[in-house]
């Protein structure tokens, strides 16, 4: 079976939304380290490699709302596609205490080789999708864990990130604090901008309204609760969009 370093769903939807998933897989492809890093298979299963769970939101969040999504197939252990290309953690060694031993002697050969089979056409996909439209609406999907290793457990259930735009991630904030149950976090559980990750090159940059939403994994980890949290998020989406007018 031929590998692919991206899954394109459903690209003729007419939506103006697109929905991507940089974190969406924890595969390692066979032209990195046979593919395997390494690393424990418990730990290749948790957020360390990928988003848990943010794939499932992805899928569900653009079929209903009728728009196309990208998601990566390429663990972020691997190359991470949500950071420039010069950032000193594109390749990660360690990570929230585990060691990645197929990267401990990555040079810039290698690094070079994953940018040009992994990392670039992945971008090459998402900047060819955003630009269908005129008026794309840029959703980056995202989710974090609840506690990393010896540090404090994070409330938020959901959170936006943002940072140099805010024109729909502001009044989105503010929508979904009107929700009684959700713990609201703003550039939680870490900020909302690093130079060059995908949200700036695809987004910020060329100046395409955008918004990243990150959801606590433990709340989407089976099929069920990623439905739930989309069917949540499509009306939410959809109203703050159109109050806003842009």
């Amino acid at each position: 079976m031929t590998y692919h370093p991206y899954h394109v769903l459903d690209e003729n939807r007419p939506s103006r939304w697109l929905i991507t998933c940089d974190h969406a897989a924890n595969t390692v492809p066979s032209c990195v380290g046979s593919g395997d890093l390494g690393v424990a298979p418990e730990d290749m299963a948790r957020h360390i490699a990928y988003d848990v769970g943010a794939a499932g939101v992805t899928r569900h969040l653009a079929e209903l709302l009728d728009a196309p999504a990208i998601l990566s197939n390429f663990s972020r252990l691997v190359i991470d596609p949500n950071r420039g290309e010069d950032d000193p953690t594109l390749v990660m060694k360690l990570y929230d205490g585990t060691i990645v031993p197929a990267n401990r002697h990555v040079d810039e050969t290698e690094r070079n080789r994953r940018l040009e089979t992994l990392y670039w056409p992945y971008h090459s996909a998402v900047a060819r999708l955003a630009s269908r439209q005129d008026n794309t609406v840029i959703v980056a999907m995202h989710s974090y864990t609840a506690q990393l290793q010896g540090r404090d457990i994070r409330p938020w259930h959901i959170a936006i990130l943002h940072d140099r735009d805010s024109r729909l991630a502001t009044p989105l904030i503010a929508r979904l604090r009107e929700e009684p149950d959700l713990c609201v976090g703003e550039n939680e559980p870490y900020g909302g901008h690093l130079d060059g990750d995908s949200i700036d090159r695809h987004a910020v940059v060329p100046g395409r309204v955008n918004v990243l939403i990150e959801i606590r994994n433990d709340l989407i980890a089976t099929e069920d609760q990623q439905r739930a949290w989309a069917e949540r998020l499509a009306p939410i989406l959809t109203e703050t969009l159109a109050k806003i007018g842009l």
